[in-house]
């Protein structure tokens, strides 16, 4: 909302996500760089989780950091509708005026920060890569979120402000921040909020949910990946990096100049203008590594790189660096990883 007193704002929230009867992990993201926000503004740090059958989480979430929990739980709720979840944060949201909220850069986190900000006439901030409070430094007043995200197709990092309203709205990226540390025993306060459905004026209505028919991986949860870039120079090169992505149970992704060329779905790109990963293992083979392409992978536990370039951004940064040529190289690999499997 757009005041003069902003200072009446204060309070760090974090929305978490329901998804199919399970909290989604990326609220413990949230959490974490939601209590790092909390801490330099000095203060509280909540979470509002909003669907039904919710007694079981707050727990877990005030040993995550959280010192209040909000919970707005109705049958209606159990499956996310946008106006009636809308509706439900911001009628709390004006009620009790916190000064920063962050949601995930999830399809609903990405909803639900569009329609509040225009409910409640603030910014939203989308698709936040790291975030910071302002010390009243460069022109900027004090307390005010930083945010930085990508812009112009991933090719700058912008800083984003939303310095006249509040709440500032953050959607934050996924894989982006580590999940907070857990403290065994810790408790808060739980607020149960009042729910009214025949306020929501939905014109909505839930009708079943269908799972997406895809038997590959998801890259976004994989432990393991194995991706291909320009150097594959064909389409074809993909089923290389499925027969050794098979072999290791690994999920298929791909630099922006391999979905650019038409060589695979949007859906497996990894880098700043894709998803963000963080699996045990990445295989990155004919990928030079652009800042972009690091960005989205780069806190991956073990990264090998295959490449014919032995000086290429990414040989140098992984962990292994294999310089060879991929179609004679994956083979090899895929009949050594199959004899050790029997």
């Amino acid at each position: 909302m757009s005041e003069t007193n902003l200072g009446q704002y204060k309070g760090v929230w974090c929305v978490g996500e329901i998804r199919r009867g399970k909290l989604v992990p990326t609220v413990y993201e949230l959490l974490s760089i939601g209590g790092k926000l909390a801490g330099d503004l000095g203060e509280p740090l909540s979470v509002v989780l909003v669907g039904h059958q919710l007694d079981g989480y707050a727990k877990e979430l005030f040993e995550a950091g959280a010192a209040k929990v909000y919970l707005a739980d109705h049958p209606e709720l159990a499956n996310f509708i946008d106006e009636a979840y809308v509706k439900v944060l911001a009628d709390l949201i004006e009620k009790e005026k916190p000064n920063k909220l962050l949601l995930p850069a999830s399809t609903i986190g990405r909803s639900i920060a569009g329609r509040l900000a225009v409910r409640l006439k603030t910014g939203a901030m989308a698709d936040v890569t790291d975030l910071s409070v302002s010390s009243g430094n460069n022109g900027v007043a004090n307390g005010v979120l930083k945010a930085m995200r990508p812009a112009y197709g991933g090719n700058l990092i912008a800083t984003v402000l939303c310095e006249r309203s509040r709440p500032e709205i953050v959607t934050v990226r996924p894989m982006v921040f580590s999940r907070a540390a857990r403290s065994a025993g810790k408790t808060g306060e739980t607020v149960k909020v009042a729910v009214d459905p025949s306020s929501w004026n939905s014109k909505t209505k839930f009708v079943n949910f269908v799972p997406e028919q895809n038997t590959e991986i998801d890259i976004g949860s994989a432990d393991k990946i194995v991706s291909g870039g320009r150097g594959l120079s064909k389409a074809e090169g993909f089923e290389t990096i499925r027969a050794l992505a098979k072999v290791l149970g690994a999920a298929v992704g791909a630099s922006r100049a391999a979905v650019d060329s038409g060589w695979i779905p949007y859906r497996h790109q990894v880098g700043l203008t894709g998803r963000t990963v963080r699996p045990k293992l990445y295989i990155a083979c004919g990928i030079s590594g652009q800042v972009q392409h690091l960005a989205g992978m780069g806190q991956a536990e073990v990264i090998i790189a295959v490449n014919k370039d032995p000086d290429c951004p990414l040989m140098k940064l992984a962990t292994f660096s294999i310089e060879a040529d991929l179609y004679e190289f994956i083979p090899l690999a895929v009949k050594e990883i199959e004899k050790h499997k029997h």
